[in-house]
């Protein structure tokens, strides 16, 4: 068994937001808005995320883990400071899709599922984005989605993103 840890008051309110959503005998349905809040916060879904969240719902740590598991917008490793998704789906594949994937992967000198040796990105294939004319897509960290991903958009991006963690 791992140990739970401490979520901020702020990520606890979160969840508590989301759990008053629902009926008292179904707060196991905020799950993924709680593993969201948590990996906020963490950075990733660790064992002790996972437990954590299955205390505060009174669900079985199995089934925490199971939804964390399945989806892919949940981390359950540790991760890049910015995790980039390039979507490889087909529409995204026929509009320059892959050429985006290469030059990621050359200019960041890493596969899909790797992290820069100084931690500051992880790079993701994806599924769909549900912006197929916006071709080349990508999302950084969940939650900003870039379109038309050039070569140029794409250093603009990453030198973007390499000012604002030195800035940190």
């Amino acid at each position: 068994m791992t140990t739970t840890l401490q979520l901020s008051d702020k990520t606890l309110a979160d969840i508590a937001r989301n759990v008053a959503k629902f009926p008292p005998e179904q707060k196991q349905s905020a799950v993924m808005a709680a593993l969201i809040a948590a990996q906020t916060e963490v950075g990733w879904v660790s064992p002790e995320v996972i437990e954590t969240v299955a205390q505060i719902l009174e669900m079985p740590t199995i089934a925490v883990d199971e939804v964390a598991t399945f989806y892919n917008m949940y981390d359950t490793k540790k991760i890049g400071k910015y995790k980039l998704v390039i979507c490889t789906n087909l529409p995204c594949q026929l509009t320059h899709g892959e050429t985006a994937a290469t030059y990621l992967k050359e200019t960041l000198g890493i596969g899909y599922n790797e992290t820069t040796p100084c931690g500051r990105f992880t790079l993701k294939e994806g599924e769909c984005m549900g912006a197929c004319g916006d071709s080349p897509v990508m999302l950084v960290n969940n939650k900003r989605m870039c379109s038309f991903m050039s070569n140029e958009k794409i250093d603009a991006l990453l030198n973007e993103l390499r000012a604002e963690g030195k800035a940190a």
